[in-house]
């Protein structure tokens, strides 16, 4: 070999090389996810995107069977779709022994969680006692044993420096963005009132169903998403949101005690009933399991207690939030929310029925404290003063004496995208080695509320 031709080989593996440790360090990012027992799809939606800092590759552990195959599916539907497609690499262990195995091997350093909640906080502890960070969908506990070990394990998370969060997606839908904007602005909305049980100052209901499409297609429920001993309660499930939102609203950035600032006034549950047609339909099983039916009438129905309600009060503030199941929502509608906030001078809500074409809007209303002229001059000046935060914000007169608020259509995210964005928010916590000092006692309080207010509904006869 001559000295030119040498010195064309070192040149080139040279490059060889430093192209070799470029690949490895695109393909080698800092924060690589663990996927665990996906049960429910809200597992995959935090893939439907990718993220700069997060590694390609996935490893999943998970039992084999339809779950789990559901979820890759989802996830080969990303990595092929048209638009923007993913890039996410899964390496699957099936068995039974899968907790264990992701231990043994802790092949990534965040755990992903959304799946059957009765194991979930399990699973947490097992993750955090490992010194892994985990990111969960809600509800993390069901039951009040749960939360009781949900307090030690975010105790043992600051003892490992690692970061307990759980998916918070409603948070960044924009008009319950813009109703706490608004509500933060005292010269136009005033003091939040007090309320009272029969007229609570806060209220958010919400309205589910149990079928329904997933990135457009029918989603197939697992068997055990009906047993509310798997799944959990509707206090303790959807609920979550709810409870996050007035906290996130009411008292933005500030700690609650919830051994201090909570006070359950009352609480109720009571049952969906689901047919053996519906049931087929959304589990494509022809035949109700054995370990549900002790919830089966004498119709063959099946009751799941997936709804409820808690009055409670909040720093002395009276709130209520509600959630109702029903089996399938109407031909071009969905699950809907409703949500009020009652200021000195106005009320900000939010509805999102057939004049609203199903889509949630923000509407505000004097409380007549103030002349018109007053209010006008305030709700102008408190929209100009968000304007910089909210493109294309403004207000606009309704036929009932109300104002519509609305923003660009590039601030309008679908529930689909919010995973993206709470797993956004997550992976700055983690970067940043820390979160707001008040995200761990609200997600504790928040639990409270929830696992007591099904304990009291339990000991009351449904109607």
């Amino acid at each position: 070999m001559n000295r030119q031709t040498g010195l064309i080989t070192l040149v080139a593996i040279a490059c060889l090389s430093a192209c070799n440790t470029a690949r490895d360090d695109m393909q080698r990012k800092d924060i690589q996810l663990i996927t665990v027992a996906p049960g429910h799809f809200h597992a995959a939606l935090v893939q439907k995107s990718m993220y700069p800092e997060v590694d390609s590759v996935v490893n999943v552990y998970a039992p084999d069977g339809p779950e789990l195959n559901s979820y890759l599916a989802l996830i080969n539907q990303y990595n092929t779709r048209a638009d923007q497609p993913t890039r996410w690499d899964e390496v699957v262990y099936k068995g039974a022994d899968f907790l264990e195995k992701m231990l043994e091997e802790r092949k990534g350093n965040v755990v992903v969680l959304a799946g059957n909640n009765q194991h979930k906080i399990d699973y947490i502890t097992r993750s955090i006692d490992a010194g892994l960070n985990v990111l969960a969908d809600k509800p993390m506990v069901i039951n009040a044993e749960g939360f009781s070990k949900l307090e030690g394990t975010f105790a043992k998370a600051a003892e490992k420096d690692v970061l307990l969060y759980d998916i918070m997606t409603e948070r960044y839908e924009i008009n319950t963005m813009l109703q706490k904007a608004l509500s933060q602005v005292p010269d136009f909305f005033g003091k939040l009132e007090t309320g009272s049980a029969a007229n609570p100052a806060i209220t958010k209901e919400s309205v589910h169903h149990f079928f329904k499409e997933v990135s457009g297609k029918p989603l197939v429920r697992p068997a055990w998403f009906y047993d509310t001993q798997q799944q959990g309660e509707g206090l303790v499930d959807v609920t979550t949101h709810l409870v996050d939102l007035v906290q996130w609203e009411s008292f933005p950035d500030q700690i609650i005690n919830h051994k201090q600032d909570i006070q359950l006034v009352s609480a109720k549950r009571w049952a969906t009933a689901v047919s053996p047609a519906q049931f087929e339909r959304s589990t494509g099983l022809k035949a109700v399991p054995a370990f549900l039916s002790g919830s089966v009438d004498d119709n063959g129905d099946l009751a799941v207690f997936a709804n409820g309600e808690i009055n409670y009060t909040l720093k002395g503030i009276h709130a209520k939030v509600s959630v109702i199941w029903n089996f399938e929502a109407p031909q071009g509608t969905g699950d809907t929310h409703y949500s009020i906030m009652r200021g000195q001078y106005a009320n900000l809500i939010i509805r999102q029925g057939e004049e609203e074409q199903y889509k949630p809007v923000l509407y505000v209303e004097s409380t007549g404290a103030r002349d018109a002229q007053t209010f006008d001059a305030a709700l102008a000046k408190a929209i100009d003063q968000l304007s910089g935060s909210y493109k294309g914000l403004k207000f606009e007169p309704t036929t009932d004496g109300r104002y519509r608020i609305s923003v660009d259509p590039s601030l309008v995210t679908s529930h689909e995208e919010h995973f993206a964005q709470v797993t956004g928010k997550y992976l700055e916590f983690l970067q940043s080695g820390m979160m707001p000092d008040w995200e761990v006692p609200n997600m504790i309080a928040k639990y409270y509320l929830t696992t007591k207010a099904l304990e009291e509904a339990e000991t009351v006869v449904s109607p």
